[in-house]
């Protein structure tokens, strides 16, 4: 996962850090996981080139990569829908799916315009993967404070400055 791993971060990071954690972990299919905030930036994303610990059962590795190339798409794809529903009178996007034949990219509303991202294999089970989003998006709404996307970002930038 990227971030700074534990180490200077507050305990609602943490504590974020661990529900993304156990998304990518817990969740048959899933292949790359992104936080993004409203105008785009990274906060959290699960890392496929360096899992932790040994392979889990089901979990599919995403191309190399993916982690910042998903948070890139989570973006794009939320400003597009978003305008999409401002054009059709829609109200506010809670959730986008595109399906591909390699695989399927989510993408649900958490709060005030972040985003979590999902990249998943094709035989997912959609309705177990969004599932879990849901689950994430209740627990990590109401702590993604400004003070928390902003410290997320400066972790999240100081490990790609890292690279």
């Amino acid at each position: 996962m990227t971030a700074t791993g534990t180490f200077g971060l507050s305990s609602e990071a943490r504590n974020l850090q661990w529900l993304l954690g156990n998304l990518v972990e817990e969740v048959p299919g899933v292949r790359s996981v992104a936080v993004v905030s409203s105008d785009g930036l990274p906060l959290l994303s699960s890392d496929p080139d360096a899992p932790a610990g040994p392979p889990v059962a089901g979990r599919a590795e995403g191309p190399s990569g993916s982690s910042a190339d998903l948070a890139t798409i989570v973006s794009g794809i939320g400003s597009l829908t978003v305008g999409a529903a401002r054009l059709m009178d829609g109200g506010g996007v809670k959730q986008t799916m595109v399906a591909m034949e390699e695989g399927s990219v989510f993408v649900m509303s958490i709060s005030d315009g972040s985003l979590l991202g999902v990249h998943a294999t094709p035989d997912c089970d959609m309705s177990v993967i969004a599932y879990h989003m849901a689950l994430f998006v209740g627990r990590a709404g109401h702590v993604l404070t400004p003070e928390l996307r902003s410290e997320l970002a400066k972790s999240a930038q100081s490990v790609e400055s890292a690279r």
